[in-house]
């Protein structure tokens, strides 16, 4: 297919904003930038540039949200999220046409939703529970509906994606899924025994060096 989808973001979910940044910022030797609010579901955000059009996100439920009815994002409802250490959990891939993009996957990846912040608008994947598909290996599909990239619109942070691996039993699925949307960048599959707990984790070039985070660091 001509245009081809790509990484556009990685997401960090955190039991607090603020623990969240800390948990980057000292793993990445980084300054983290200001996000914002997710009204539709309850959540905020804080970003760091990783590449020319790919970033950072640190999401957590935003304790001066009013109440709502849904599943949020991310899982974020869940214990594992709420009352544990942030944790690297997924991430999002971008593609031209979500509905050519999703009508191409075999798995459920959720409804398209219309979300906002600010002057951002874009269409993405939410599944109804809000959990993540494939133990996050598998990304959400986003299309963005502004003139500029979010990442673009970020001052450079010193810290660039080198690759994403991603490690799960039934990796061949997520492999041919992904190649069936045209999906280009810079991520490795590899297989692990079903016993195996699956893992992302992303290779970074920072400041201090080579950096990686793992979905599976405690």
């Amino acid at each position: 297919m001509a245009d081809v989808c790509v990484l556009d973001h990685l997401v960090v979910t955190a039991p607090a904003l603020e623990a969240g940044i800390c948990f980057v910022e000292k793993a990445l030797g980084c300054k983290m930038q200001p996000g914002g609010q997710h009204v539709r579901l309850g959540t905020h955000n804080a970003l760091l540039r990783v590449g020319d059009d790919s970033y950072l996100e640190v999401i957590a439920i935003d304790p001066s949200a009013a109440p709502i009815s849904r599943a949020r994002w991310f899982d974020l409802d869940s214990s594992s999220a709420t009352n544990s250490s942030p944790r690297f959990a997924t991430w999002v891939m971008r593609t031209p046409d979500i509905a050519a993009t999703v009508s191409n996957m075999q798995c459920d990846v959720g409804p398209v939703e219309t979300m906002s912040r600010g002057e951002l608008e874009w269409l993405i994947t939410i599944p109804k529970d809000g959990r993540l598909i494939y133990d996050g290996v598998m990304p959400s599909i986003i299309e963005w509906k502004t003139d500029s990239l979010p990442a673009s619109r970020l001052p450079l942070s010193g810290v660039s994606l080198l690759r994403l691996e991603l490690h799960h039993p039934e990796i061949h699925v997520v492999q041919t899924q992904l190649e069936q949307c045209g999906f280009r960048g810079p991520v490795t599959f590899h297989s692990c025994s079903s016993t195996a707990t699956a893992e992302l984790r992303a290779v970074f070039e920072t400041p201090g060096g080579t950096v990686t985070l793992s979905s599976n660091a405690q």
